[in-house]
């Protein structure tokens, strides 16, 4: 595939690239190159094997762009090839700014990423409500919306590729009995939005400071909590409750700007998308770290185990037993920052 997107950038510039690097990976089988010309500004080129996805990924990007949203131009595309160049948006996520800053501040969340973050949560409502006016659902893969299907999926990954994995014990009756209860819970949303689906910080570029979104491929017609929970309890960020409360709050006032909110029952049903980002995430975690051998994504266990301590001293927004159990003994046994677990 780099001999195809060799070609596309010859095609594109009129002469092949003076050097072509390798780019981390983001946990996907999409591969990343960083294309150099002498006479051209680096590009990113993509190579992924699944063209629905990419399919995906180019009709977003252009119905985005069509509103001045900011992500990447898309230089040229060989759809067929699995192959396509994008603007260069540089190094820097939101989670390695983070990162950064918060080792110069000793640990502590740095007041210099406050402003930034509430500036990526006020973009967010115009993707959702504007974004989802213009986007072709009829592409959106691996469904059209984020319904009890796809609600299924998520929790059986958290099931299948974490609880049994890690050895959690439950009971597989009434377990199965909670997801059907928070599924029905969470279907009561308004799901008419566009929904991002993985809107966390390793999405975000930072641009000269401002923000440029990525990897919205797998977005779909969804619910509008979804995704301010995806990037508030993003676990390595880790970011503080106070500084989550109020990043919501600016999400709120943004959100109101683009479309009517009964903000009480917004608030209840948050709380359980909370609960289920957290249970795909660890699903992630899970699939990555066991089954594919990749222990740095076991790395944010401890995290995520601290946020569903956190959830459980607050009261679950629907009655789970089991799945609160579930949840007590992830906290109970992975919450210390060095409980990584590593028994598959």
């Amino acid at each position: 595939m780099q001999e195809r997107l060799i070609g596309l950038y010859r095609e594109h510039f009129g002469q092949a690239p003076s050097a072509v690097l390798a780019l981390a990976g983001d946990g996907s089988n999409r591969a990343y190159r960083r294309l150099l010309g002498s006479e051209n500004a680096p590009v990113i080129g993509v190579m992924g094997p699944d063209h629905e996805e990419n399919r995906a990924f180019l009709s977003f990007t252009r119905a985005f762009r069509s509103i001045d949203l900011p992500v990447p131009e898309i230089i040229a595309d060989d759809e067929e090839g699995g192959v396509y160049l994008l603007e260069d948006l540089g190094d820097t996520t939101l989670f390695d700014a983070l990162d950064e800053s918060r080792a110069e501040a000793g640990g502590a969340f740095p007041d210099a990423m406050v402003s930034v973050y509430r500036d990526v949560v006020c973009w967010l409502p115009r993707f959702q409500v504007r974004g989802g006016r213009v986007v072709d659902y009829s592409v959106a893969y691996p469904r059209e919306a984020f319904d009890r299907q796809s609600i299924l999926w998520d929790l059986n990954y958290f099931k299948y590729h974490f609880l049994k994995l890690a050895h959690v014990p439950f009971s597989e009756a009434r377990l199965e009995h909670d997801f059907e209860t928070l599924i029905e819970f969470l279907l009561a949303a308004d799901r008419d939005h566009f929904l991002y689906r993985d809107f966390q910080s390793r999405n975000v570029m930072l641009q000269d400071g401002s923000p440029r979104f990525i990897d919205y491929q797998g977005g779909r017609r969804g619910a509008l909590p979804y995704d301010i929970a995806s990037l508030l309890y993003d676990a390595k960020a880790d970011l503080p409750p106070e500084l989550r409360s109020s990043l919501l709050e600016s999400y709120l006032e943004a959100l109101r700007q683009e479309t009517p909110v009964d903000q009480d029952r917004f608030h209840l049903l948050y709380r359980g998308y909370v609960v289920v980002r957290i249970m795909q995430a660890l699903g992630a975690y899970g699939y990555r770290g066991f089954f594919e051998r990749k222990p740095r994504f076991l790395r944010s266990v401890p995290f995520a185990a601290r946020n569903l301590r956190a959830l459980l001293d607050e009261g679950l927004p629907v009655e789970v037993p089991e799945l609160e159990r579930v949840f007590g003994h992830i906290a109970a046994s992975w919450s210390a920052p060095d409980a990584v677990p590593t028994h598959a």
